[in-house]
This record gives structure tokens, sequence and C-alpha cells, in this order.
């Protein structure tokens, strides 16, 4: 464990353009649950299984249900971020990390002071009536009498997330290609690249080092460089970084 935590810092030290792939397991840390662990959100029990409430049909048709849900489990605002979020950012303001991708809701990279975040699945911090396109934030939402949160105008808000059914941002995409596909390392950490389209942007990673952090097994271990099965937080966290320039 210690040699791998070695070779992470060599790595590290190397490089100027590294770019961080992440999922739930980085911010499960902070304490929101993540969706296919045991203790994760597809384990619990509601009147229709998560990922059904979580579908663009669902929300339309039963939109009550989708909020209660919704605003119970993944409306999450006081989460604080993990030394995996912080250090993330000192690599950024060091000159090291060129940019986050990250299939997690929550916000934790931004609140960590991470300036080049792609959120590949959206953010519960955006919010955007059907109708008239006007924004509300978290606390909106949180704070807002009914059931079915509705704007000014009569609209019903929809959180900026995507939901199953729904495709990805273009731009979000385009802009995490390039940055992925111009990086000289990659570290992959929090997980299990079991979605798609969002893992299929690894195969764009032409660099150097390819680094897998994640507790349990992912079809990319094999090509990885440098695998760790340990904590992301205690491993990034335990990261000396140097300004890029020295």
């Amino acid at each position: 464990m210690e040699e791998n935590r070695e070779r992470l810092q060599e790595i590290v030290d190397e490089c100027r353009n590294m770019v961080f792939f992440g999922g739930a397991g980085v911010s499960t840390e902070s304490g929101i649950p993540d969706f296919r662990s045991v203790d994760g959100l597809y384990h619990m029990k509601y009147a229709y299984p998560p990922e059904t409430i979580l579908s663009h049909t669902f929300f339309v048709r039963n939109t009550k249900e989708f909020y209660r849900f919704y605003k119970d489990k993944m409306l999450i605002t006081d989460a604080e971020p993990n030394a995996a979020h912080r250090k993330l950012a000192e690599m950024e303001q060091k000159g090291r990390l060129s940019a986050v991708v990250t299939q997690n809701i929550d916000g934790l990279h931004q609140k960590a002071g991470s300036k080049v975040v792609l959120e590949l699945h959206g953010s519960i911090h955006r919010n955007y009536c059907q109708r008239c396109g006007k924004f509300y934030d978290a606390s909106d939402l949180l704070h807002r009498d009914g059931e079915v949160p509705r704007c000014e105008c009569g609209g019903t808000i929809k959180p900026d997330v995507v939901l199953y059914e729904e495709g990805l941002d273009t731009k979000t995409i385009q802009e995490s290609i390039r940055y992925i596909s111009r990086a000289d390392a990659l570290i992959i950490g929090g997980t299990s690249l079991a979605v798609y389209p969002a893992a299929g942007l690894i195969d764009y990673f032409r660099g150097k080092y390819l680094v897998v952090i994640n507790k349990s097994p992912t079809p990319r271990d094999r090509q990885a460089d440098l695998l760790i099965s340990e904590s992301i937080g205690e491993v990034l966290g335990g990261l000396r970084i140097e300004e890029a320039g020295r």
C-alpha cells in the first residue's frame, strides 16, 4: 500500500497536466450516499425503484413522487468537501491539475475551490422553470412550499440533473474529451465505471499514466499503470503538492 502511494506521489510530481475523473465514491466520505453500494440508494425501499423514479418519464408523469424522493435523498446542501475534494482543488491551484470531470451532482468540488469542473450529470444547484426558463438554486427548492416546486409563472421547476432517458450535455462532453485527450495523466477515482456514456470518456485518454483509485474493481483495472484499492480521501489527502513551476 505504501509503495503504491509513493508511486502516485512520483506521478503527481512529474506531471503538469493531469485530469481527474470521479464518481460517487468521492462524495461518500462527505456523507452523501452512492447508488450501488450495499448502503446506497439502490438498496433502499420505496414505492418505485430509484432508477425508475430518476427517469425523465417518471418526472413527467409522477412529478410529486419524484420530488418526494429527490428532496429526501438527493437534494443535499449541507455536506462539506472531504480531503479528496480539497486536494484536487489544491492540485489545480498549483498548476498540476487542469480539470475535474465528475459524475456527481453535489457541487462539492466547487465548494472546495476547484474552478474547472465538468459536471457530466448536471447539478442540484441549478434548477430551471420548464415554461419560462427562470433560474432557481437548491435553497429555493428546499424552502419552496408545495410538493411540486412551481415558478412564479406557474411552470414546473426541473433540476438541471441528467435523468435516465436523457442525453448528456454536448458541450460538457466535448470539453471533457478535450481535457482527457490532452492530459499527461488521468486519475480515475471513486467510480465503478459502470455508467455510460460517461465511463466511455476514458477511451479518449492517450497520456502517459492511467491511475485508478477505487475500493472495488473496475473494468479499467488491467489497463491501469497504477491501481490503488483504498479510500480516495486518504490517498489523495496524503499527497504533497508543489507548484508546477518548481
